[in-house]
């Protein structure tokens, strides 16, 4: 057992040294070694109202910031509710705050572990099941919470979270998507970064306004390069127990085809004659593929591979030396390796028929569902013509394949792939959701026919992927994931899982893979002088009118070391006061292998600056009432501009 400790001890030694690293649930934060690193003392008192203050909003998280139920979070995640996000929104008057329908905020109230009552059910997945929708059934006519019981460590351990739902959400402000979605698409997952973000609701409880236990105090401080910083938000799952032979299969393999066929689809679509019909699908591969190239780079990074090659060996050799384990368990790690070589050949032709199939097009997409006996998506289709754009894509690299991989005779008919995809297009009804609704499998509709044609060959790939790699990712998962609880228990966080989860960091300048550096925070007088005519950086003329009256100075977006594993939009920052200093809106390039790996070398959080949003809502918007509630005091200002609409 001495050898067994010292080996633990080696390994808690190997982990990185000096990262913020951790996607800790409140229950479990790391309370001593902020301690040690960082000089400060997180008390139980702290993390209380950080996690009471903060909200789960629109597909990412918020806090409250007033005593009156007012919300801050990213205009992103509720851009539905703004009435007009051209021009932006500002109430007037409580009276004038629009109803988000469908838009609901939610505190958690509380954390219990409830590992033992799940297990006590029995081992399969469906007694564990039966055993969680009974907890949560109980809690939620005990308590009238909404109950969530979460898997975390891969089923080591189960909490209930219990939250406070507030189904009554209004619209304070938001401002013009030009200023909140400043640079577009071409800036996402970047920095600097010039982004206004954001969006102010308000909670009502029987139709006044909420009265919350709990919300984060407006910072009026200056930031500085160092500062401490904390986040809380609902990180993204992350699969950080992905073995070393993983993640070089997704770098040499995985990543580089993906990239590959997404890349002459996005240089179609952006040379399409009709730009405007190209966007949503545009929009939507571009964003794979940013987010892809994004983890391909960190792959290729050797230093990435070699600390996870390094962390695999040491948390496989302490497993060996455990005696509760044994050198059996440790064969995961080959069992993984020589799945993965097994499956290489397959990739290709596994993506293209069954994994990610004709990229971008809608259509397919729909025809496969229908022929799958599945709910066909109710959403709108693109043109023709750039449907047949994307088919015709589609169909050459089924062409390249060859004959063993895909039925050509039947797919093409003799015809070339840019004939038959304007054949399967033009023939097809799918664009109209009253056809979806009466289609079937059988259906003489030309996307549906192309759709059953490569039913058998992907349907048969799908079955080997899961018999080779499928199941074993899943149960690799699991078990490295157990093997880490038990060697480091509550010193080890476990993988993100879309729920509440805190972390820490500093405000922190880098150098970027350009070798360009890159300062801790970016001011207004950037924002100005990255304004251009084109509509991507073009900036309001309300903007441009006050412009000599705006501190171009003042912070307006900033970064820091916390961990958001590739998530935690909208999650609202505080300093080691607990008052609110921003809120998180993006993440930067270098920050995209986190979700297998996290390192503080260039990984960077982007939040929006409470110092910018004050001196936005000061000089620009004049919202006097907004501030006030804020408890900042308004300068003046002589913007002939009242108010938004």
């Amino acid at each position: 057992m001495m050898k067994f400790a010292v080996c633990i001890l080696t390994l808690l030694l190997a982990l990185p040294a000096g990262a913020d690293e951790g996607l800790w649930p409140f229950n479990q934060f790391p309370k001593d070694t902020v301690k040690d690193k960082r000089g400060f003392d997180v008390s139980g008192a702290f993390l209380d109202q950080l996690r009471q203050g903060s909200v789960k909003i629109g597909g990412g998280a918020g806090a409250f910031v007033s005593a009156n139920g007012l919300l801050l979070t990213n205009q992103h995640l509720v851009a539905s509710c703004v009435p007009n996000v051209t021009d932006g929104f500002l109430a007037s008057a409580q009276a004038a705050e629009v109803k988000c329908a469908g838009l609901d905020a939610s505190v958690l109230e509380s954390i219990e572990d409830v590992t033992a009552k799940v297990k006590a059910a029995g081992a399969t997945l469906v007694a564990r099941n039966g055993a969680i929708a009974g907890i949560e059934k109980e809690c939620a006519a005990k308590t009238g919470h909404v109950c969530s019981v979460v898997k975390l460590f891969a089923g080591g351990r189960y909490d209930l979270y219990q939250y406070k739902r507030y189904s009554d959400v209004r619209l304070v402000f938001a401002p013009e998507r030009a200023l909140a979605f400043f640079g577009r698409e071409r800036d996402s997952i970047t920095y600097l970064r010039y982004g206004l973000d954001v969006a102010f609701l308000r909670a009502y409880e029987n139709g006044k306004p909420a009265a919350p236990a709990h919300f984060l105090k407006w910072s009026t401080d200056t930031l500085k390069e160092g500062d401490l910083v904390f986040a809380d938000g609902d990180p993204l799952p992350t699969t950080r127990s992905t073995t070393a032979a993983q993640l070089t299969f997704y770098r040499d393999t995985a990543l580089p085809l993906l990239l590959g066929r997404l890349g002459p689809r996005i240089q179609k679509l952006n040379t399409f004659p009709e730009k405007e019909e190209a966007q949503v699908p545009l929009r939507e591969l571009l964003e794979i593929y940013k987010t892809s190239a994004g983890k391909l780079i960190g792959l290729r990074d050797d230093r990435l591979v070699l600390r996870k090659t390094s962390f695999d060996l040491k948390i496989r050799h302490a497993v060996e030396r455990d005696p509760k384990l044994g050198t059996a368990a440790g064969k995961v790690w080959d069992d993984v390796a020589a799945a993965y070589k097994t499956w290489t050949p397959f990739e290709k032709p596994y993506e293209i028929l069954e994994g990610m199939p004709a990229p971008g097009s809608e259509l397919f997409k729909i025809a496969r569902q229908i022929v799958r006996g599945e709910t066909p998506d109710s959403g709108p289709v693109a043109s023709n013509a750039v449907e047949t754009l994307l088919i015709t894509q589609y169909l050459e690299d089924l062409k390249a394949l060859g004959d063993k991989r895909a039925p050509l005779k039947a797919l093409l008919g003799g015809k070339t792939p840019a004939q038959a995809a304007e054949a399967y297009v033009s023939t097809s009804k799918l664009r109209d959701p009253s056809e979806r609704k009466r289609a079937n499998a059988k259906s003489d509709d030309g996307m549906i026919r192309l759709a059953a044609i490569l039913e058998e060959p992907s349907r048969k790939l799908g079955k080997k992927h899961d018999e080779v790699i499928g199941t074993l990712e899943t149960t690799a998962a699991e078990k490295i994931a157990g093997y880490r609880l038990q060697l480091f228990g509550a010193s080890d966080y476990p993988d993100g899982t879309s729920t509440p989860r805190v972390s820490y960091g500093v405000l922190k300048s880098y150098t970027d893979r350009a070798g360009v550096r890159a300062p801790y925070a970016d001011t207004f007088g950037g924002l100005f002088y990255r304004r251009t005519q084109e509509e991507a950086y073009q900036v309001p003329k309300r903007w441009v009118d006050v412009k000599n009256k705006i501190d171009e100075i003042t912070p307006l977006d900033f970064v820091s070391t916390c961990d958001t594993g590739g998530g935690e939009a909208g999650s609202p920052t505080v300093n080691s006061k607990g008052e609110l200093v921003g809120v998180i809106f993006d993440s930067n390039l270098e920050s995209l292998p986190g979700t297998y790996l996290y390192t503080d070398d260039q990984a960077r959080a982007v939040h929006v600056a409470a110092q910018g949003i004050v001196e936005a809502l000061t000089k620009v918007y004049q919202a006097v009432d907004l501030l006030k509630e804020l408890g900042v005091p308004p300068a003046k200002s002589d913007s002939k501009y009242p108010s938004l609409p």
